[in-house]
């Protein structure tokens, strides 16, 4: 990573570097919760393509047209308007420090779409692994539980509601989604192994590739990442007395 910059208490302020970090992981890793928790301690953007697609589905133009066909559908986005949507993305201006990419890359051919992408934009990729055991990732996601008012989450064991079945914030009743179900779990699972595992060894021979255990708490986990991405030599930077803002 690049200098980064902060206050005296070492609160990271700012990072100047044009840096993408990939965050990798199967379903249950903890992906989304890391993303959000990185982009706002170091005060980066979260691009995460899911979001980025409902959005653009909502939209009148040609390519929010075509995006909400394709869902209507039932059909993957193709390669194609994922590395448009990607660029334009990471085109903007609150992106020319770096950003989180979360969601993309999923497969090879999407992964050497993101390195022209980075090239042309002048981003180096970084990627961190989230690297859970599989009886924990099915554990994580089979005692999940969703409130059928507010999409709030819960779990049965990490974040039991207050009251069985029934949501701490409306009192409405908590139900299983049904990709959360084992059978359905073991599908989505049994597909990160096929289409997204060979990126890691993609980016293991590149030598960008960080591994790191998913276990445990997830402020223990955003540790372990910042260490491993290199973000902590960033933000301690600030402290030398060499160092100059």
């Amino acid at each position: 990573m690049r200098e980064g910059g902060g206050c005296a208490d070492g609160a990271t302020t700012e990072i100047d570097m044009p840096d993408i970090i990939v965050l990798m992981g199967p379903q249950g890793a903890g992906k989304g919760t890391q993303a959000h928790m990185l982009a706002e301690r170091f005060r980066l953007p979260l691009v995460a393509t899911g979001d980025m697609l409902r959005e653009i589905a909502l939209t009148d133009g040609p390519l929010g047209l075509q995006v909400r066909e394709v869902q209507t559908a039932g059909r993957l986005v193709s390669d194609d308007i994922l590395a448009e949507v990607i660029k334009t993305r990471l085109s903007k201006a609150d992106c020319e420090r770096g950003c989180i990419l979360d969601g993309f890359p999923r497969t090879l051919p999407q992964a050497r779409l993101l390195e022209t992408i980075s090239e042309e934009l002048g981003h180096i990729i970084h990627v961190i692994s989230i690297e859970v055991p599989r009886e924990l990732l099915f554990k994580r996601l089979s005692g999940r539980r969703t409130c059928s008012s507010c999409g709030a989450i819960y779990h049965l064991e990490f974040k039991p509601s207050q009251t069985e079945g029934v949501c701490d914030l409306d009192g409405q009743p908590l139900f299983t989604r049904s990709d959360d179900h084992e059978e359905s779990i073991a599908r989505r699972l049994a597909l990160y192994d096929e289409k997204t595992r060979p990126l890691l060894d993609h980016y293991e021979q590149s030598g960008r590739l960080k591994k790191v255990d998913g276990t445990g708490k997830p402020e223990d986990v955003f540790d372990r990442i910042v260490m491993a991405s290199g973000l902590q030599d960033a933000s301690e930077s600030i402290l030398s007395p060499n160092h100059s803002v």
